[in-house]
């Protein structure tokens, strides 16, 4: 037996060893305060670490079986005929954008998709991937992952269990179609999954990732607390907090709150200065590491997003009023005299096994028949309300979710419905006939962000969600550059902002200003999860790549690769410059690099192909283009520089067959008119 199995065996049986006294009252039972100080809390050390759930359930097995049955227990899993929540009686769909078929099948136990393209009932373009993961309980939706040497990319297809319909996933929607190659990045995963274990670097590459969200992610890294069991230490939780571990149950509301809205506050995350989607652990208070924005607008209380349950219940009279009661109380457990999200939702139940009467009764603790409250719900309205609308007789029960949280459709997930948690009275159709009208971002659990978060917050709306140019002008109001001191401050917002509006000399002029050396060995070294320095790096060498300093850009591409080595983009982008400056046998060790951690990298295959094509290896560089091609049909570099190699070759039909498929699909690539204009002049 190997050391690592005594290890494992020896830390078993201590726990198995424990659960004889782990309930019982009666033992050595430490008194630690009730003073609900964050700071007590033993596992937000750094020398706390992630045991993991298998070591969980020792002493908690029964929690543990009912928690793998829940959304977060069932977050994302191997692609398997047991995990998929799919119908594939009909499993296909068709993208009228980018002209392309999708299939999804079973292969023995293997999940497929096929992409194909039909011209003329003939099949011009096929390709055949195999499925990884599967991300989604199946509540909503199960999605698709695929890795190639650990770097996840999302696949075309989603399946959306409510309408038990087949479509393409979130945002690939319109033209916006990106095959087999979305990255699934850190912000992702780590909201719908455990935490991986990412490779620093990168945007995308894991060397391992778990299956589905754990017992830790709720509770904080589980050392601590398994070691005090197992050295006897034991705390009476029925009356003190144990500060070896966080129990949600005893945080304050707002402490609660930030750790539910930790993932059920999807928007635009905005990163504090060198933290990452790591560091929050729960029991902390969300806005030192990570201020959520959303877009706020005046007449669209009908609008929200997916995960947006916690900011829509913090915005309804019931939370609000239950909140002034507790806030400065210092009970045990907080929620049972407030409104938080555990009022109504058992995190170890999934809500398929919840019965309804569990909501109502949530209601009910206030609403009673004998209560004060102004906002009390006259059940003998409703049911003649009901009566009328729909010709059902009365009934004793009242399902106040149906009318005071109905259900729809969220803005940013199609074919979903979910119940929206900002509780009030029924919404009449004139309010909702009411034109929108946009405020401005706000930040959800911040309340006065600094103007560097919040600048950055719309210059994520702007490249991530919404392309209006008035985010921008917002940024560049709120980001100074007169003082060195503020210069300092906001210089890799300044230079993001500057880069998406293509003002490449004045990010050139802020780098002179600091000093060129002087940025490239003291100001942008830092190694990050979120490769915040190395794409400062990046966007200085295109900087001076689309001023025609092609040398210039050199050094800064070095450098955003030594930061980020597996970023193949940045790697594929100093090739393609060394390659621009003839200097072709660095440029093929960008290339083959690229190709090797990703085989179906079509850029990096295509400037490879446009290399050996440039050292005369024709046959050599064919083949990566027929390569590439198979995964790629519409890469337009690449269909140009197979019209170049063909004109080149007086093969004037086929040059022009690919600058046709081209101009069919984009008729504004001026490129390609140059060069057909140029084609048709051969003899």
């Amino acid at each position: 037996m190997s050391k690592k199995v005594h290890i494992f065996l020896s830390v078993a049986i201590a726990l198995f060893g424990l659960l004889q006294f782990c309930d019982t009252p009666n033992s050595k039972a430490i008194e630690p305060p009730l003073k609900k100080d964050t700071l007590l809390y033993l596992n937000h050390s750094d020398s706390a670490k992630y045991v993991g759930m298998n070591t969980c359930k020792l002493c908690h097995q029964n929690i543990y079986n009912s928690f793998i049955k829940t959304g977060m227990g069932k977050s994302l899993d191997v692609a398997s005929k047991q995990k998929s929540s799919a119908d594939f009686s009909n499993a296909s769909i068709y993208d009228k954008f980018s002209n392309m078929h999708y299939a999804a099948f079973w292969q023995k136990d293997s999940l497929y998709f096929k992409e194909y393209r039909l011209e003329k009932n003939d099949t011009i373009h096929s390709r055949v991937e195999k499925v990884n993961f599967i991300i989604g309980s199946g509540q909503h939706t199960n999605s698709h992952l695929q890795t190639v040497n650990g770097y996840i990319n999302q696949m075309p297809m989603t399946f959306y269990t409510q309408k038990k319909h087949w479509d393409l996933p979130p945002g690939f929607e319109n033209g916006f179609n990106t095959h087999f190659t979305r990255k699934i990045g850190l912000e992702c995963m780590s909201c719908h999954n455990g935490y991986p274990n990412f490779v620093l670097g990168s945007e995308n590459k894991y060397n391992s990732i778990p299956t589905g969200i754990d017992c830790e992610r709720c509770h904080g890294p589980g050392s601590i607390h398994v070691a005090e069991r197992q050295s006897g230490k034991i705390v009476d939780t029925s009356k003190y907090i144990d500060y070896s571990i966080v129990n949600p149950a005893k945080l304050s509301i707002d402490r609660q709150f930030d750790l539910c809205q930790r993932c059920h506050l999807q928007g635009n995350a905005v990163l504090k200065n060198g933290k990452s989607f790591y560091d929050f652990k729960p029991g902390q208070k969300l806005s030192d590491f990570i201020s959520v924005f959303l877009p706020k607008y005046k007449n669209a209380d009908e609008d929200f997003i997916m995960a947006s349950h916690a900011d829509r219940l913090k915005q309804s009279a019931c939370f609000i009023k239950s909140y002034e009661k507790v806030q400065n109380k210092n009970s045990l457990r907080p929620y049972k005299e407030a409104l938080t999200c555990i009022t109504c939702h058992n995190p170890h139940v999934s809500v398929k096994e919840t019965n309804e009467n569990v909501f109502n009764d949530a209601c009910n603790n206030c609403h009673t028949a004998n209560s004060k409250s102004d906002l009390l719900c006259s059940e003998k309205n409703v049911v003649l309300a009901r009566n009328a609308k729909q010709g059902h007789a009365p009934t004793k029960f009242l399902n106040c979710v149906s009318c005071h949280m109905p259900s729809s459709g969220s803005t940013d997930i199609p074919h979903v419905s979910v119940h929206d948690h900002y509780i009030r009275k029924p919404v009449s159709k004139k309010e909702k006939d009411k034109i929108k009208t946009f405020v401005g971002l706000y930040s959800i659990n911040e309340k006065d962000p600094s103007s560097l978060t919040k600048a950055q917050a719309y210059i994520n709306q702007y490249e991530k969600f919404d392309q209006n140019f008035s985010f921008l002008d917002s940024a560049a109001f709120l980001l100074k550059d007169k003082k060195a001191e503020e210069l300092f401050t906001n210089i890799r917002a300044l230079i993001q902002l500057n880069f998406i509006k293509q003002n490449f000399q004045k990010i050139l002029a802020y780098v002179d200003q600091i000093g060129e050396q002087r940025c490239l060995n003291t100001v942008f070294i830092k190694r990050s999860f979120d490769n915040l320095d190395a794409w400062t790096c990046y966007r200085i060498a295109e900087s001076h790549y689309y001023t025609n300093d092609l040398t210039g850009s050199i050094q800064w591409f070095k450098q955003a690769v030594n930061l980020a080595p597996f970023n193949l983009e940045f790697r594929n982008k100093l090739g393609s410059t060394l390659a621009a400056l003839n200097n072709f046998k660095d440029a093929k060790e960008q290339f083959n690099f690229v190709i090797k951690e990703n085989p179906k990298h079509v850029s990096a295959l295509t400037n490879l192909g446009y290399v050996k094509l440039s050292e005369g290896m024709q046959s050599e560089a064919i083949k990566l283009y027929e390569i590439a091609l198979k995964i790629d049909p519409d890469y337009e570099p690449l269909l140009l520089n197979l019209a170049g190699y063909y004109a080149f070759t007086k093969n004037k039909k086929e040059a022009k067959r690919y600058l046709e498929i081209i101009l069919k699909k984009n008729p504004k690539n001026q490129k390609a008119k140059m060069a057909l204009e140029q084609v048709e002049r051969l003899l």
